[in-house]
């Protein structure tokens, strides 16, 4: 199961690249750029990623991402991503970044944007782009400044999102840094449904028109939304481990992905911050497998809806469609 899984062709849909920052490459950065941390090894580190809800994991996310400094920097976080989703069967990921992380501490935005476009450039067997995403905890007229700090970069960036600390910071407050990233021609997207309730989702659908929801895992407290989701087929990008390490699925065995899938909702499965989650998109999907007692064809159908949730072009989803099921054949 675990070679025909990180075999099999795929796309990640819901990846922040500062979440892939591991304990080595933090102390490596942090020493070499003078930065200290509240830790004294790497152990002392993955000793910390034991979490109480989504805060208590940002307020060490954010301690890390202080390494972050140069554009070498980012474009080796970036490198190093794609070459392990290479080894998982990535073959396309659409990836978030946090530019307010690094320009509320001084990093101008480009020197982030171009580190992170140089390292895509450095692993070409992973076809990726760029979302950028607004800190819901920061002020919304933060997330209108930053992007009108991005625009002199919007050739490199896709799409729009919408993260952070969700309870209490609903997706309305965004509504004219939405507008303006849609009228730029940008991809709008958005976590909404994780901690906070369904109603989060309908406010991202309705007031900034987000084309996906990024984890959406209470909306099948809501029945009406559901048929939504089914009806328009509006993708969710689930993680499992970052559900389970977050607690909002303790047990991952009572996660709601199967029930969804099972009811038509379009969904999929990604690894959100897997250096702090403990796993990669092959061990989501392993893991949830197991949890659910999913079966070979639920995963085949999991790779499917990742490659028609995704933002690629129709004739490349067709193509990575096709590669699916040659890949299917070669190892049944």
């Amino acid at each position: 199961m675990e070679r025909f899984v990180r075999g099999l062709p795929k796309t990640e849909l819901h990846i922040h690249i500062e979440g892939t920052l591991e304990p080595e490459m933090m102390f490596e950065m942090g020493e070499r750029n003078g930065v200290e941390l509240p830790f004294g090894s790497v152990d002392e580190v993955r000793a910390a990623y034991e979490f109480d809800d989504l805060q208590s994991f940002l307020d060490i996310y954010y301690q890390a991402a202080a390494v972050l400094q140069t554009e070498d920097d980012f474009a080796r976080l970036m490198a190093a991503y794609l070459e392990k989703a290479e080894s998982d069967g990535v073959r396309h990921a659409e990836i978030f970044f946090d530019p307010q992380t690094h320009t509320e501490r001084g990093i101008d935005i480009g020197t982030v944007i171009r580190g992170l476009v140089q390292g895509r450039q450095e692993v070409a067997e992973v076809s990726s782009t760029l979302i950028l995403c607004f800190l819901r905890h920061l002020p919304p007229r933060s997330a209108v400044e930053v992007f009108e700090q991005a625009r002199p970069y919007l050739d490199h960036i896709q799409g729009v999102g919408l993260d952070s600390g969700e309870l209490g910071n609903p997706p309305e407050l965004f509504a004219e840094a939405y507008r303006l990233a849609v009228e730029a021609g940008l991809r709008p997207v958005a976590h909404a449904g994780e901690e906070a309730p369904a109603e989060y989702v309908w406010s991202a659908l309705d007031v900034l028109g987000v084309e996906r929801i990024d984890h959406g895992v209470r909306a099948g407290d809501d029945p009406a939304l559901v048929d939504r989701l089914v009806r328009e087929q509006i993708p969710l990008t689930m993680c499992p481990l970052s559900n389970q390490k977050l607690q909002v699925f303790p047990d991952l065995a009572d996660h709601s992905l199967k029930e969804l899938m099972d009811a038509g909702v379009l969904v999929t499965v990604n690894s959100d911050d897997p250096s702090y989650f403990g796993g990669y998109i092959g061990d989501n999907y392993l893991g949830i497998a197991a949890a659910l007692d999913l079966t070979r064809q639920d995963l085949i159908q999991l790779a499917r809806n990742s490659v028609t949730a995704s933002f690629l072009p129709e004739d490349r989803k067709a193509a990575l469609q096709r590669e699916i099921t040659d890949y299917v054949g070669s190892v049944s």
